[in-house]
């Protein structure tokens, strides 16, 4: 549709006068009639992000695809970014406003490192800690949505916070932020969330929760999520966050997970009874 009035069908001019103009925009010769507007639809977007917290770390897991609309358009895009030793951050939704976080973290890692003078590699006591991080990007995330210009995104931020505890925090396209002993974005806060909170009901739980069982809980999740969501796929990425540091794996994939038992579910496909 043309929505310039001037194209418009209208009574003619030696007749009715001309065309009164003064309102237009300014490229029409009056003064700007709309106000500075941006991107508000979310074209390439990924699904849901995970994570649970056990005795002495975090485990997160999302998976590599970055969805046009409806159509599975690519297959090898990494949402789980670490930040340092001590922190990763998930990103669910719009992936061109996940890459801006992205540069924007690795700029704020540079100036970390600049104005930190760490000269053991393995003293982490002067890194940035995960929830310091949370307190950041929860700030971005607001300022952007006063400015009616949202980034829109649903982080998950986990990792060790100041005391080396494990941390684990959200916060979303209106700087709604909030923690608990297990989160997920997306779909996954419907699918996965039962499961995760069935394995960590409350933070005492956590505490006793092994790091080979938490693992377990995430990669069934995962698989839950391939089953049940749209817009996932079986190849995902999961990272553990300990003392140790990140253990991130990028291109994990769901083990004999096909749709060869579909036709024997009754209704689907021609089936007779």
């Amino acid at each position: 549709m043309n929505h310039n009035p001037q194209a418009w069908g209208r009574p003619r001019d030696d007749v009715y006068g001309a065309y009164n103009s003064q309102y237009l925009p300014q490229h029409h010769g009056g003064p700007s009639a709309h106000p500075t507007t941006h991107t508000q639809s979310p074209i390439v977007t990924g699904t849901s992000v995970i994570a649970i917290k056990y005795s002495t770390g975090v485990v997160i897991a999302a998976d590599n695809l970055a969805s046009y609309g409806s159509l599975a358009r690519f297959t090898d895009v990494k949402r789980l970014k670490p930040f340092n030793r001590k922190a990763v951050v998930g990103f669910g939704g719009d992936v061109s406003d996940m890459q801006y976080l992205d540069r924007l973290l690795s700029s704020l890692d540079v100036q970390e490192n600049y104005s930190h003078n760490n000269d053991d590699p393995e003293d982490t006591k002067a890194l940035m800690s995960a929830k310091n991080l949370h307190t950041y990007l929860a700030k971005v995330m607001y300022k952007r949505r006063s400015d009616f210009n949202p980034l829109w995104n649903s982080l998950l931020i986990c990792g060790l916070d100041e005391k080396n505890k494990p941390f684990l925090a959200t916060a979303d396209l209106l700087g709604t932020t909030y923690s608990a002993p297990t989160l997920a974005t997306g779909f996954g806060a419907h699918l996965a969330q039962p499961l995760l909170r069935k394995a960590v009901p409350d933070e005492e739980a956590s505490q006793k929760l092994d790091k080979e069982t938490a693992v377990e809980v995430v990669r069934e999740c995962m698989k839950v999520l391939f089953y049940r969501d749209a817009r996932s796929m079986n190849e995902y990425s999961i990272a553990v966050v300990d003392e140790k540091g990140v253990e991130l794996k990028e291109k994990e994939k769901l083990e004999n997970q096909s749709w060869a038992f579909a036709d024997q579910i009754r209704g689907y496909g021609t089936q007779t009874v």
